[in-house]
């Protein structure tokens, strides 16, 4: 029978809560008869391995027609407190949409799972929210029979994970080219102050298997590249030459102009002329990177970086307002004791002193009065944090700390929040091509989605300010 399965799948494995799962997988069975539980070794992304119950099979959605959505469920040893972990499973026939909910590898991402909260949450619901979502943007779609061939590689990789290989040996199949062995590989652009700490960031988080520094100077290495190669880290790469920077994940532009220049205006065009070099060759050997400036101002060298290289606008983002939300938060949660301000505060707009505070909801309250009440609590509480907040400068090893965190979740396809530099045009009334810092999910392929604001005429009018000025600044540069 299926419970004795289950409960004899259960018995011999590390699971924490053995009733509550065999409870809770009952009803699945139940209501999902198609379903197929078995247990694999499941490889998760840092390499380890665990032996994990498991189901796949179909579920009913309807898309116009009807269709069978094929998902394959993994069940971590501390549910039901712990959300499962979901992938589509298409077939050769069948390719992946790769949109708000599912990646290009079939991962699935849900509000629903990333809310998970036993006794709450059960995987009766989540399967519902999974038909619900599907139904408004279907994950799946039908290929010809020269594109299921293509197909098959990436069957390969999802197999691969679910079959318990480890990460090393699945990655060594993916992507091809001259570093087809390297699978999450970062470039960083420059090997001044703000380039090194940002390869001894990255390499501390320990997320890429490869970090390249490209020293585009002139001559032999100096100061702190020199010092790299005396004291070498494992898996780091030191190049003057575009070609190592091929196949990367994510390329880092750190890089500024050192010129005579002799106004504010000539600086950014020196930086201009600097990257319609750089762009275009990192371009062409990463066609699928994302694009993350550090360079300054960075409104403006995301805005150069975007038009120099034809990417899509989600794959070219800058560092932004990261480093500024991430110090105030911390302010927000640990000096004034209010941990849950901080959750929806974020720092927008433009670098510097123009900065804006907003927020992305708030409590509802009874009456408009206790509305004006809590929102006047709210901005006293802000505005000592911002006090705090001044002054505190952005040296190379913060920024490089800040780089570390993006390019953390891009690789791990963590769905995270960050406030990056973004294509602004259709927010807050802004008509222009311009680029300002907004709360944005970053995942995989750069920018999913943007955060929606709080409505606040004030913020607003400070962004469109802002847009405005960068927008006539870009219009006397020549690209």
């Amino acid at each position: 029978t299926f419970f004795s399965d289950i409960f004899f799948l259960l018995f011999f494995s590390q699971y924490k809560f053995r009733d509550l799962t065999i409870e809770e997988l009952k009803t699945v069975n139940k209501t999902y008869p198609n379903f197929t539980f078995s247990m694999n070794t499941y490889t998760f992304k840092d390499g380890s391995q665990k032996d994990l119950l498991n189901f796949s099979g179909t579920v009913p959605v309807k898309y116009g027609n009807s269709y069978n959505i094929p998902i394959h469920l993994w069940i971590l040893d501390s549910h039901p407190f712990a959300p499962p972990i979901c992938f589509l499973k298409p077939t050769v026939n069948m390719g992946i949409l790769v949109g708000k909910h599912v990646d290009a590898h079939g991962r699935i991402y849900l509000p629903y799972l990333q809310n998970w909260s036993h006794p709450k949450s059960t995987v009766i619901g989540l399967i519902k929210e999974m038909i619900a979502k599907f139904e408004e943007e279907l994950p799946l779609y039908s290929l010809s029979s020269s594109e299921a061939a293509r197909q098959s590689e990436l069957l390969s990789y999802i197999a691969k994970i679910t079959a318990g290989d480890t990460d090393a040996k699945s990655k060594s199949n993916i992507g091809g080219g001259k570093n087809e062995g390297c699978f999450n590989k970062i470039t960083v652009v420059g090997a001044g102050d703000l380039g090194i700490a940002c390869v001894l960031a990255v390499a501390a988080k320990g997320t890429a298997d490869k970090v390249v520094l490209l020293d585009l100077s002139e001559g032999a290495a100096k100061g702190g590249t020199m010092d790299l190669e005396i004291f070498s880290l494992p898996n780091v790469e030191i190049s003057k030459d575009f070609s190592a920077s091929a196949d990367s994940k994510v390329v880092v532009l750190t890089v500024n102009s050192l010129g005579n220049a002799q106004t504010y205006l000539d600086v950014i065009q020196s930086n201009v002329d600097l990257f319609r070099g750089i762009i275009p060759a990192v371009s062409h050997y990463s066609q699928n990177t994302v694009l993350l400036v550090a360079s300054h101002p960075v409104e403006v060298m995301t805005y150069v970086s975007w038009k120099l290289s034809v990417f899509p606008k989600n794959r070219v983002i800058g560092v932004g307002a990261n480093l500024d939300t991430g110090r105030f938060q911390y302010i927000l949660t640990n000096l004034l004791k209010a941990e849950v301000l901080a959750e929806d505060a974020w720092i927008i707009g433009e670098q510097g002193e123009d900065k804006v505070l907003s927020w992305t909801s708030c409590n509802s309250v009874a009456n408009e009065k206790e509305a004006v009440a809590a929102r006047n609590s709210r901005e006293k509480v802000a505005n000592r944090a911002m006090e705090v907040l001044k002054g505190k400068g952005q040296r190379s090893w913060s920024v490089g700390l800040s780089v570390a965190d993006l390019t953390d979740s891009i690789l791990k396809d963590k769905r995270k929040v960050h406030s990056v530099c973004t294509l602004a045009k259709g927010c807050c009334n802004i008509n222009s091509e311009v680029f300002l810092s907004l709360p944005c999910i970053l995942g995989t392929n750069g920018v999913i989605e943007m955060v929606k604001l709080e409505e606040d005429p004030l913020v607003q009018e400070k962004l469109q300010s802002s847009a405005g000025s960068i927008h006539d600044l870009q219009q006397q540069l020549k690209l």
